[in-house]
């Protein structure tokens, strides 16, 4: 049975994952990639990424759509199986809204709390992809 776009499901990704040909490298088909961010959360830098509500952040990324069973397949890899999906308003650059699961980490990371391996990677996703300039030199604050 073919996928079709009612068997798919909004996305907002701000991690590694934000690239799709990364996600294509994994196998995945995401479709109508587009440049998005949510506002009052942090990004937060552990082993890897996740966001934490609250304030007045702003985090960017982008939006794509993926079928159930490849959300299921990625999220099912150990270093991301722990992330959890919640509903985000994500903000596009038309000025429009939609709405789209975000995967966090249910518990923020403790302890001390960044990981410059990770922010290199995550910058070089971000300018790939077109991220604005300022987020991008906030990430390995």
């Amino acid at each position: 049975m073919e996928d079709n776009l009612a068997e798919q499901v909004t996305i907002f990704f701000y991690g590694l994952f934000m690239d799709p040909e990364a996600l294509e490298a994994k196998g995945l088909r995401p479709s109508r990639s587009r440049q998005a961010y949510v506002e009052r959360f942090a990004l937060i830098l552990g082993a890897r990424a996740t966001l934490r509500p609250g304030g007045e952040g702003r985090v960017y990324g982008t939006i794509m759509r993926l079928t159930h069973a490849e959300v299921d397949q990625l999220y099912s890899e150990p270093s991301v199986a722990a992330y959890r999906p919640e509903p985000v308003l994500a903000r596009l650059t038309d000025g429009t809204a939609e709405l789209a699961l975000c995967f966090n980490l249910p518990v923020a990371p403790q302890g001390p709390i960044g990981n410059p391996e990770y922010a290199a990677a995550l910058q070089a996703v971000a300018r790939k992809i077109g991220l604005p300039d300022e987020y991008i030199a906030e990430i390995s604050r």
